[in-house]
């Protein structure tokens, strides 16, 4: 987690997988201590990039796929239009 490039204590969440990819960590500082959440797939694996020295960023809602087995690669924002006749 040093050469990571995030600030620790600034926020950032880091999240590791397991070798089998079944298991993933997140690792993250809450202003009071180092938190950790576990989850495990019972009959799937997480989607992941391939392994290497690189850092991956992810928004909220990619994240969010990623912890419920989903391939969060696929996710995207998609910017909604307000109505054009309100009445």
């Amino acid at each position: 987690m040093r050469d990571a490039g995030s600030d620790p204590f600034d926020g950032a969440l880091y999240v590791f997988r397991a070798k089998r990819a079944d298991r993933i960590k997140i690792v993250w500082w809450d202003g009071s201590g180092v938190c950790l959440y576990l989850k495990r797939l019972e009959k799937a694996k997480f989607c992941w990039p391939r392994i290497g020295h690189h850092r991956v960023q992810m928004n909220p809602t990619q994240l969010m796929a990623l912890v419920d087995g989903m391939d969060w690669k696929r996710v995207r924002t998609v910017a909604v239009k307000p109505p054009e006749i309100v009445g």
